[in-house]
């Protein structure tokens, strides 16, 4: 039996998880001007990924690199969710 795939299924799980409330604190305290630093933590571990021959350290590290990416555009998206009222506004932060 290969429990790999369980392995690399509660992992991505885990990631996606975990990514949620990141990009929400990361949208309290700093807005969304800190996008570059998920493009370039992103983009570093897909081509660690690469480079990689551990199938399950590859995949964990693709699934972090895209869960990195993709929260750029969660992050912007959280932005529109605070103008909406959904989420709490930073007091001790300017807003545009």
């Amino acid at each position: 039996m290969s429990f790999t795939g369980i392995f690399i299924a509660i992992g991505t799980f885990v990631i996606i998880g975990v990514f949620h409330p990141i990009v929400i604190k990361c949208e309290y305290y700093f807005g969304t001007s800190q996008w570059w630093l998920f493009l370039v933590v992103g983009v570093a571990t897909l081509v660690a990924a690469l480079f990689i021959e551990d199938v399950m350290t590859s995949s964990l590290l693709g699934v972090f690199g895209a869960s990195c990416l993709w929260s750029i555009g969660e992050l912007f998206e959280q932005k529109k969710r605070v103008e909406k009222g959904w989420f709490p506004k930073n007091p001790k932060r300017k807003y545009d």
